[in-house]
């Protein structure tokens, strides 16, 4: 119901703000599960995209998100994002069920395979959760393209501006393997980020994004953290 709610109110915003253009929509199920494998642009990814489709989607955030930016904050919170502490392998298998458990019950749920924003627009090479719930679950995978969502949130600002924004939807992907194979779950992955190329027509780099950042002395901006007021 809180969903609902966040959405009636944060969808016309969306639509003034961004002026986005969607792409295949309809090979979004009306019922039953799938799971949304997007590139990953900007802070906000997480939240335009649920806000513009009309089924609910759950999506994985990094923990930075529920406590830097207010504005990403409050969107994750009451969109009922799963937190994400990335630093933490138990955490981050703990999602992973979370999110097995969501597609079991027939939900929607996103993820961004490159597990952090692109530092330079380009893909990264996607890390192996995303073919383990593929495989686990037998959801279908919808691969997802976005595009300028980098502009209405850049690093660094705190206040959205408005730019124009894509998303397109791919048709579903066939996956198949044992989710317990090493060799699976990296060729599936691959698959799926070669699916998402296609649609952006992003640049592919066959290394992952964190490990760039680090490289090249980037650092995600520190979380600015906030003041909670209980709940």
């Amino acid at each position: 119901m809180l969903y609902q709610v966040v959405k009636f109110a944060a969808a016309p915003v969306a639509h003034a703000m961004c002026r986005p253009h969607v792409s295949g929509a309809s090979h979004v199920p009306r019922t039953g599960p799938a799971i949304l494998a997007a590139n990953h642009l900007s802070v906000l990814d997480s939240f335009l995209l649920p806000a513009l489709l009309p089924r609910h989607v759950t999506f994985a955030a990094k923990n930075e998100y529920f406590s830097g930016n207010p504005v990403s904050s409050w969107f994750m919170r009451l969109g009922g994002s799963l937190p994400t502490d990335r630093e933490s392998a138990h955490a981050a298998q703990a999602m992973l069920d979370a999110a097995a458990d969501l597609l079991e019950r027939g939900e929607l749920f996103g993820i961004h395979p490159e597990g952090t924003r692109s530092p330079d627009g380009r893909l990264y090479r996607g890390k192996i959760g995303v073919a383990w719930l593929a495989l686990k679950t037998g959801a279908p995978v919808l691969p997802v393209a976005l595009k300028g969502t980098e502009k209405v949130l850049p690093v660094g600002s705190r206040v959205p501006r408005p730019a124009k924004i894509g998303i397109t939807i791919g048709e579903p992907l066939k996956v198949s393997g044992d989710h317990a194979n090493a060799r699976d779950r990296r060729r599936v992955t691959d698959d799926i980020m070669a699916a998402i190329q296609r649609l952006s027509g992003q640049e592919y780099v066959p290394t992952y994004a964190a490990s760039h950042k680090a490289s090249n002395g980037v650092a995600e901006p520190p979380a600015k953290k906030t003041r909670r007021t209980g709940g």
